[in-house]
């Protein structure tokens, strides 16, 4: 299960990652907790074993047809390319909720801890079925060594309008300012404001070294986390500028209106997914406030469709080991096969494709990040790891082509750094994730003399 476990870590949007799938639950009858407990354990089992027919098997009639193999498959292997491969079932725990009987599993997954909530009815059927949120499994993370102790402050702040507020973390320099400011745009996948993998936190990684150098910033919790159970309902209309542009743009106006921060300094800084769509939140923000950021930061911005990205993925996880099973093979025939339906754009309406749904690929795709980029006219820098294997040099190289001579643009790329611009050595893999690490200093330092020379 390596190659699904980690393909997608920061590229695939996971509409149903605490998303429920529930018909009408009755009380069991004559069914113990301890039976209970073992049903339990055996669907999730069949799960993450890959016997999607006889997880299937194991509900009653209304689930089955609402989540079918072909949909269940989908949506763990969304689950397990965020959290990694699942590793087994830690505990189950029997309970009454509402009257009715639920199993409460806790999963090990490699990079988190996952609650499954399993529903059973009259019969001992399951009957529903939910994925929270992922929960640290330790607290390994560890503080750059770049912060400079007393040089900042942390605000918790919301931002947004209903339905879609956001809770968020505003970090300011000391001092009176006013201060150039930067909004921090996530990743792919349902993450919070420190953009936590592992025991690696990212965007706290950038929000401290960027205030101790006089840089305020602004991260906050994504849509898909804060409000994943409203939005599981919502996959068929979903998109890009649901999952990332609109909060962005709200963020932006955020800070423009903020004490200690100049409106007229205000950055969007965005990774991976997050990098790719800039262009597109500039252009968002150009069309509902009339001035557009005082530029881009990007980090590790996709050049190419992400599906392509997709397949190159899953071959090189499949490729890591310098063999190729048959199992691999095949998952890599049917994620083609998944990419060309994407492509061709024959996925029926209500049809769940790498985690997605019609609305969401056939947004994307029509977005090309490159030609958008270069009608903007703002200040854009950025920035690769040369060990990145999830958005390559090759991406890079396109951009250095088609930005290169454009005035305002700077490019910059760093030896040994991953997708997380953390150092490491050898081919990169999906195990850095696990390693306690932090951004780059020289990264951290490159984006804020950036920033200040604006």
């Amino acid at each position: 299960m390596r190659i699904l476990a980690a393909a997608l870590t920061l590229l695939l949007f996971v509409a149903l990652f605490a998303g429920c799938v529930r018909s009408r639950a009755v009380p069991p009858e004559d069914l113990s907790d301890s039976e209970l407990d073992s049903r339990a354990r055996g669907f999730l089992n069949w799960v993450a074993e890959g016997a999607f027919d006889d997880a299937v098997a194991m509900m009653d009639s209304k689930m089955a047809s609402v989540l079918p193999a072909s949909r269940l498959k989908s949506t763990w292997e969304s689950l397990i390319a965020q959290v990694g491969s699942f590793r087994g079932i830690i505990s189950v725990k029997v309970a009454v909720e509402a009257g009715f009987k639920v199993a409460y599993v806790k999963c090990d997954f490699d990079y988190a801890l996952i609650d499954a909530k399993v529903v059973f009815d009259r019969q001992g059927k399951v009957s529903g079925l939910w994925f929270g949120l992922p929960q640290a499994k330790s607290s390994d993370y560890r503080e750059p060594p770049y912060t400079v102790a007393g040089s900042f402050t942390e605000v918790d702040v919301e931002l947004g309008k209903e339905p879609w507020v956001l809770p968020g973390t505003l970090t300011l320099p000391a001092g009176e300012g006013p201060f150039p400011a930067v909004v921090l745009v996530h990743g792919s996948g349902p993450q919070d404001r420190d953009e936590t993998i592992g025991p690696n936190k990212p965007f706290k990684d950038l929000a401290y070294g960027l205030a101790s150098k006089g840089i305020a910033v602004l991260r906050y919790e994504k849509r898909t986390r804060q409000y994943a159970e409203v939005l599981s309902g919502k996959v068929s209309t979903f998109t890009l500028r649901e999952e990332v542009v609109d909060d962005a743009v709200e963020a932006v106006a955020f800070l423009r209106k903020a004490e200690k921060i100049d409106p007229t300094r205000v950055f969007i800084l965005g990774h991976s997914l997050g990098a790719s769509s800039a262009p597109r939140i500039a252009e968002a923000v150009l069309e509902a406030t009339g001035e557009p950021p005082a530029g881009l930061i990007m980090l590790a911005p996709s050049a190419r469709p992400v599906i392509d990205l997709i397949v190159e993925q899953y071959r090189y996880l499949a490729e890591l080991d310098g063999r190729l099973s048959d199992e691999e093979s095949s998952q890599l025939e049917e994620v083609e096969a998944a990419v060309k339906k994407i492509r061709e754009g024959t996925m029926k309406p209500g049809e769940m494709i790498l985690g997605a749904g019609k609305a969401y690929w056939d947004d994307l795709l029509a977005y090309d990040p490159v030609s958008k980029a270069k009608e903007l006219g703002i200040p854009i820098f950025i920035l690769q790891g040369e060990r990145d294997y999830q958005v390559t040099m090759e991406d890079f190289s396109i951009w250095q082509a088609e930005l290169g001579s454009l005035a305002g643009a700077e490019l910059m790329s760093f030896p040994g750094l991953n997708h997380l611009f953390m150092y490491g050595e050898g081919k990169s893999s999906p195990e850095e994730l696990g390693v306690p690490g932090n951004v780059h200093e020289g990264v951290v330092a490159a984006i804020a003399e950036w920033v200040k020379s604006r």
